[in-house]
């Protein structure tokens, strides 16, 4: 195998490209390989690759030699990551930096995925006290491991190979996977009332439209930071309300603070990520937070009345 002729590819627009896509056994990892469907791809779940090992990742990526790989393999679990530091640091930190160091040996451009958790404390303002999304160029200041790890990673892929993109995106939601959507239709089938706090706010995100603006940026040829996710904003307790409104189910949803809760780690009240710079690069938005949801209701079977999708 010749290892370096990655140099001498480009991963561009039309031609299909071979794409290697790390935690393909997780909600963003399904519909990745559906979004490079008409690519040569190849999944791997985190059973079949552990990013966290060294020379797994080299004999992977070597053994492929692909003209890209898209990193969605990460510790997510927000506490979890606080009472096991080590582990987080290995799976979200060194993970990407070793995918990056395997893609520089065959010359493969790296999409990795990242988070609104490497910002924490009250929203930015814009001059005229305006609150505005987290922008690619915010210093970051994570509040918890989770955050910091992730934070780490980036900067390790940004020291270690030029063709890469970050993505960071913001309460990603998918139907092949465990997530806030989920958790709050299960709670609502076994509770006579939910408590869901009110005082964070964020911008949902569907991983199906998550996966296309990742294959859009993977074929655009700009390397760098971007923030990708759902238009709009809403907090977590106008986002649990819609849910169960638009699934049908007759269950209170009261609000309740952050503070209220008893959680090992903190989470950023204000996880609103700013979309102007990829907007003006020609990228495209993606759809709003509750169009996502209601096409991930419609496809789990929750959506209390499908034919009135299009109206939502």
């Amino acid at each position: 195998m010749d290892v370096g002729r990655g140099r001498d590819r480009h991963v561009g627009r039309g031609a299909p490209v071979r794409v290697l896509v790390t935690g393909a056994g997780g909600q963003l990892g399904c519909d990745l390989l559906d979004a490079f469907a008409d690519d040569e791809v190849t999944g791997r779940t985190h059973a079949e690759l552990d990013v966290a090992d060294e020379a797994a990742v080299v004999d992977a990526v070597t053994g492929l030699a692909p003209d890209l790989v898209v990193n969605a393999a990460a510790w997510t679990d927000v506490d979890g990551c606080e009472g096991d530091p080590l582990r987080a640091h290995a799976v979200n930190a060194l993970g990407p930096w070793w995918l990056a160091r395997a893609c520089r040996l065959v010359g493969a451009t790296l999409v990795t995925v990242s988070t609104e958790h490497v910002f924490s404390g009250p929203p930015p303002h814009e001059s005229d006290g305006t609150p505005r999304g987290w922008t690619e160029f915010d210093p970051v200041a994570p509040a918890n491991v989770y955050g910091r790890t992730k934070a780490a990673g980036e900067e390790l892929v940004r020291r270690t190979l030029p063709e890469h993109h970050i993505v960071r995106t913001s309460w990603v939601t998918g139907a092949r996977g465990r997530n806030f959507v989920t958790a709050i239709l299960g709670a609502a089938r076994t509770r006579d009332h939910l408590e869901v706090v009110d005082d964070e706010v964020g911008a949902p995100t569907s991983t199906r439209d998550l996966s296309v603006a990742i294959r859009e940026l993977a074929v655009s040829g700009r390397f760098g930071t971007w923030h990708r996710t759902g238009a709009g904003t809403v907090s977590r307790l106008e986002q649990a309300r819609a849910i169960v409104a638009l699934a049908g189910l007759d269950v209170e949803v009261r609000p309740i603070s952050a503070a209220e809760l008893t959680r090992p780690a903190a989470r950023p009240s204000w996880s609103v990520l700013d979309a102007t710079h990829a907007t003006a690069a020609g990228l495209t938005p993606l759809p709003h937070w509750r169009d996502g949801l209601v096409r991930l209701l419609e496809e789990l079977g929750e959506l209390a009345d499908p034919a009135s999708s299009s109206a939502s």
